[in-house]
């Protein structure tokens, strides 16, 4: 079913680009996987540490894919040094679309992907480069019929690898990292055409919120040389507190397969070892996740709960301190603020989608994000000084709040670019959840 779907969208975006004029050579050459593609490896006798982020090591022009198919789209990507959750140098890359017919680049939509995996194989910049449709690309693949709404408007598109080069799934910070040092090394790369004077808005829905968010947020004191190009941020169905989020899809039908995604990847990003804290069946998933995209996990773990995946003396995640410990370094807010408009929309009936909305404390949600928790970092921001616009979509889940939130993106990001004063609705946004650091049990 899944395939099918992807394959139609995928003949559709070929008619808009080729009706659109973007023509490019096609090329039909096997893609080999990142983990055996030079263009991802760091090979000089130069320390990575020693580049600034954001420097770029190596480019390549590739044919744009959907599903495997190459379109009638050129694009250019680049690997480049970037940072990771610990703070090391890594090398990340992104995959930059410029727009027809246009001399210089003055508008740029940074694009981060809710591609949602623990698999490298399934990074936007190796799907696009031609690496073969699978399960765990059919996000990516569905997320290329917004390309042709920006292009059209003469917006060039960067779409950066967020999660870096080992997947590290729901890891914040580096995310945010990752979008920023791929602006950085776009801004430095000839092919993108773009200037000091150009500008930039970040945009991202679900798993490419978090790349938004923490970009939006780190980048005044990341990167204040791309912070002073940004002119907005728009943002849905967004992963504020993953703590929280742990306990709300607990049991979920639909979304409880997050939970060993996450617990992979923040033992992942971490590197802390998780495995003395599961129970047998818990170690079970956590091995069979660790090179698999959220539709395989949501596929295999309908239902599954914290008590089943730990041993019964964890009972709650808050019992283990290492968890807790890495838990409270990716809550939104906690890093900095940023100082550009934003866009924030989130769902709020995920019981739609089989998620409980009445647990004490968490509240309503979209099936997976938790409305209470994104309405405390909107207040947050709007007490900062922040232009903050905020929808909550009551009667939307996390899979049809995007059907009405990403038009009103689209809609909004178009009016920074024309320099519309920035809305706000500061004053509207009802109080939310804590935002505190939890405490271990």
């Amino acid at each position: 079913m899944g395939i099918r779907v992807a394959s139609a969208c995928a003949r559709a975006v070929v008619v808009v680009f080729a009706c659109a004029g973007l023509i490019a050579p096609a090329t039909a050459s096997a893609v080999p996987r990142p983990a055996d593609d030079p263009f991802y490896a760091y090979t000089s006798s130069t320390p990575l540490a020693d580049l600034a982020p954001g420097t770029v090591i190596r480019s390549r022009d590739v044919s744009y894919h959907v599903a495997g198919l190459a379109l009638p789209l050129s694009a250019k990507q680049l690997a480049y040094r970037s940072t990771n959750m610990l703070g090391e140098p890594i090398v990340a890359s992104t995959t930059l679309i410029r727009p027809p017919g246009k001399k210089t680049v003055s508008r740029v939509v940074s694009y981060q992907s809710a591609y949602d995996s623990l698999s490298p194989n399934d990074q936007p910049s190796h799907v696009i480069a031609g690496g073969p449709a699978t399960l765990g690309s059919a996000i990516s693949t569905l997320e290329s019929l917004a390309l042709p709404a920006f292009l059209l408007n003469g917006y060039g598109v960067a779409i950066p690898d967020t999660e870096g080069p080992m997947a590290d799934f729901a890891a914040g910070p580096e995310y945010g990292y990752t979008t920023l040092d791929g602006l950085r090394a776009a801004f430095k790369a000839k092919y993108t055409r773009m200037t000091d004077a150009t500008k930039v808005v970040l945009f991202g829905y679900s798993g490419g919120a978090i790349g938004t968010e923490w970009a939006a947020e780190l980048a005044p004191s990341y990167a204040p040389d791309v912070n002073e190009h940004l002119i907005g941020a728009a943002m849905g169905g967004v992963l504020v507190k993953p703590s929280t989020n742990l306990h709300y899809v607990d049991g979920s039908p639909l979304w409880a397969g997050v939970m060993p995604m996450a617990i992979v990847g923040v033992a992942r990003s971490f590197r802390i070892d998780l495995l003395p804290y599961l129970s047998d069946y818990g170690k079970s998933v956590y091995r069979r996740l660790q090179r698999v995209g959220i539709v395989e996990a949501l596929a295999t773990n309908s239902g599954v709960t914290w008590a089943k995946l730990a041993k019964p003396e964890y009972r709650e995640p808050e019992s283990v301190a290492i968890y807790v410990e890495a838990a409270n370094k990716l809550i939104m807010g906690s890093y900095g603020t940023p100082t550009i408009p934003l866009f924030i929309g989130q769902g709020a009936k995920g019981e739609l989608e089989g998620t409980k909305g009445n647990r004490p404390g968490i509240g309503k949600g979209d099936g997976v994000m938790v409305a209470g928790d994104v309405r405390s970092l909107a207040r947050k921001y709007c007490d900062q000084g922040v232009p903050v616009k905020y929808r909550q979509y009551g009667q939307g889940s996390h899979a049809t709040t995007v059907l009405s939130w990403g038009p009103q993106a689209i809609h909004w990001i178009d009016a920074r670019f024309k320099g519309a004063v920035a809305p706000q609705n500061c004053a509207e946004i009802a109080p939310g959840n804590s935002l505190e650091p939890i405490a271990v049990k």
